[in-house]
C-alpha cells in the first residue's frame, strides 16, 4: 500500500511539473518546424533517440536481400547500404522520423516508410528464383525514361536547366523541375543544376526521400510521416471521404489518384503486401499493422477536404508517457 502510494505522489509531483513548466507550440506538416512538436522538457522528448538503437545492419540486410542479385541488368550493384541510411535518417530523427513517441510505433513508420522505397526501385519481377518482396533498392533511378519533366509553368521559380532531365532518381523517386527545386531548398543542395547528385550519392539518395515522406506534396495537404503517426486529425469531409490516419492515407498523399480511389488494384495491393512483410522481418509483426481500411486506400477519395496538421501539445505528449509509466509500475 505504502508503495503505490508513493507511486501515485510522484506521478502527481511529475505532472504537475508538466503542466507548469512544459513549452507549447503548433506544428507545421512540414520537416521544418520546432523538433518534436515542440516538445522541450526536461523528460524524454515526444522523439527521442536514433534509429540506429533499434533499426540494425542485420535487419536491413534482411529487408533488401536482394538488391544486389546479379540476375539483374543495368542496375546499382553496391550503391546501397545501411550506414547511408542512417547517416541520411540522422537529419530527420529530432523532427520524429522513426522515433515519435515509441520504439513500436517508430519501427511501424520504418516498414511504412521502405515498403514505399521498395516498390518504387524494385526488382522483383525481374528475380525469379528469390523472395520478389526483397528485392527493393535495386535501383537508384528511373530507367530507359524519354522524358525530361520540365514544366514551364515554374519557369520563374524553378526554371529547367537546358540538357537536364528531371526523371524519377532517388530511393522514394522525385519527378519534374519544382520538386527538384524544392528539394534543393529544402537540402540545400543544387539538385535543380545536377539531379545527378542523387544517384551519385546514396545518403543523398535516401536524404532526399525521407524529404519527401516528411513534406507535404501540395499546399493544405499533411505529410506521408503525418498521416502515418496520427499528428494529422481528418475533418468530417476527410472522413466522407474515408481517409483516416494510418498506412493506406500515405499512398493517397504521395500517389493520389494514380493508386487510390481505384478499388482493389496490384501496384496498392504490392504496396501494403511490403508492409506486412517488412513488419515482420523488423521485429513488430503484422498483427500490429490495424484492420484493413486503416492498410488500404481503395475506397479513398483523393481531392479537397484534407485539413492542415493540427497541433500536439507538449502537455498531452508527456501526460501520455507518463501515464504509460505509470501502468508499468503498477504491473510491477
Amino acid at each position: 500500500m505504502a508503495y503505490s502510494w508513493s507511486v501515485l505522489l510522484l506521478t502527481t509531483a511529475l505532472i504537475t511539473l508538466v503542466l507548469v513548466n512544459c513549452e507549447e507550440s503548433s506544428v507545421k506538416p512540414s520537416y521544418e518546424t520546432v523538433a518534436c512538436f515542440g516538445c522541450q522538457t526536461r523528460f524524454r522528448p515526444c522523439c527521442g533517440g536514433a534509429i540506429s538503437n533499434y533499426f540494425r545492419r542485420s535487419q536491413f540486410e534482411n529487408v533488401f536481400s536482394n538488391r544486389n542479385s546479379l540476375e539483374v541488368d543495368a542496375h546499382e550493384v553496391g550503391f546501397w547500404d545501411y550506414q547511408s541510411f542512417i547517416t541520411a535518417s540522422a537529419d530527420y530523427q529530432p523532427y520524429g522520423f522513426g522515433t515519435t513517441y515509441r520504439k513500436l510505433l517508430g519501427m511501424k513508420e520504418l516498414a511504412a516508410f521502405l515498403a514505399h522505397v521498395a516498390t518504387k526501385t524494385s526488382c522483383g519481377s525481374k528475380v525469379a528464383t528469390k523472395e520478389p518482396l526483397a528485392c527493393g533498392l535495386c535501383y537508384n533511378k528511373e530507367m530507359n525514361s524519354s522524358s525530361y519533366y520540365c514544366d514551364e509553368q515554374y519557369k520563374s521559380t524553378y526554371p529547367c536547366t537546358p540538357g537536364v532531365a528531371y526523371y524519377g532518381r532517388g530511393a522514394l523517386p522525385i519527378y519534374w523541375n519544382y520538386n527538384y527545386g524544392e528539394a534543393s531548398r529544402a537540402l540545400k543542395v543544387d539538385l535543380l543544376n545536377h539531379p545527378e547528385y542523387i544517384e551519385q550519392n546514396a545518403t543523398l539518395a535516401f536524404k532526399v526521400a525521407i524529404w519527401r515522406w516528411m513534406t507535404p506534396v501540395k499546399k493544405h495537404q499533411p505529410s506521408a510521416h503525418d498521416v502515418f503517426i496520427g499528428h494529422w486529425k481528418p475533418t468530417k469531409n476527410d472522413t466522407l471521404a474515408k481517409r483516416v490516419p494510418g498506412f493506406g492515407t500515405t499512398m493517397n498523399v504521395l500517389y493520389g489518384d494514380l493508386v487510390c480511389g481505384q478499388d482493389d488494384n496490384e501496384f496498392m495491393n504490392n504496396i501494403i503486401s511490403h508492409y506486412l512483410y517488412y513488419l515482420d522481418l523488423v521485429g513488430v509483426g503484422q498483427e500490429e499493422a490495424g484492420p484493413q481500411e486503416l492498410l488500404s486506400c481503395s475506397q479513398q477519395g483523393f481531392e479537397g477536404g484534407y485539413n492542415d496538421t493540427q497541433s500536439y501539445s507538449c502537455r498531452q505528449c508527456v501526460l501520455d508517457r507518463l501515464m504509460e509509466i505509470l501502468f508499468s509500475w503498477n504491473r510491477i
